[in-house]
């Protein structure tokens, strides 16, 4: 949750429902804010990396912290078959770095004014990571649009833009998973509000992804 751009008041929130839903699995956490968990060995003993609302200044490339051997072992993790599942802001990160756009399957691009309520919609509604959830839900959230989305992702939810006042017609995207360099990627833009932290819909969709990007080293 280590952050050099906007921070987001929910981080706290944030960390604590991560945490409550990795050990109501049987798993250890380590919730940090220090970028040298990224060092050379340090991620070896760990299953999944969860990117918490993790943003940088996209008009400062010194404001980002995966850099030279950082890098290194981030791609080495991911290439080991290890877990991502990336959180809002996390598309909000590393501009400067092409592979951590490719991770992540799309960019931030804006977001409209505010935290409206907008209509979600299961984009697959039989996929493991959509298990137990509504086929649609309404819910508020600060709603992001995104550069460079990956249309190679497994599609998991969208917004209805007219639900939020936006001009725009089609389907807009809002979570997705990919497999990237032997690793899987979950990635949610929703999780802006320190409410969705309690929110049961919010939970259960972060839940799955951490289940799906599991499921590869079971």
């Amino acid at each position: 949750s280590h952050t050099t751009g906007y921070r987001h008041d929910s981080i706290p929130a944030g960390i604590r429902a991560v945490t409550a839903i990795a050990k109501a699995r049987g798993l250890d956490v380590v919730a940090s804010e220090d970028p040298a968990m990224f060092d050379p060995g340090r991620l070896t003993r760990f299953r999944a990396v969860v990117l918490l609302l993790s943003t940088t200044d996209p008009k400062k490339p010194q404001s980002e912290y995966w850099v030279g051997p950082r890098r290194t072992e981030f791609q080495r993790f991911v290439r080991s078959g290890g877990g991502i599942v990336a959180i809002h802001a996390a598309a909000d990160s590393h501009y400067h770095w092409p592979w951590y756009g490719r991770l992540i399957g799309g960019r931030f691009q804006r977001h409209p004014q505010g935290t409206p309520k907008g209509r979600v919609t299961l984009a697959n509604p039989g996929l493991r990571a959509n298990r137990g959830l509504p086929g649609t839900t309404v819910r508020t959230d600060e709603w992001y649009y995104f550069d460079d989305f990956d249309p190679t992702s497994t599609l998991l939810m969208t917004l209805d833009p007219a639900s939020i006042g936006e001009s725009d017609i089609n389907p807009n995207p809002v979570a997705w998973t990919r497999t990237v360099d032997g690793g899987r990627v979950f990635y949610t833009a929703l999780g802006h509000t320190t409410q969705s932290y309690a929110e049961p819909f919010f939970l259960r969709h972060v839940a799955n992804g951490l289940d799906w990007v599991l499921a590869a080293r079971q």
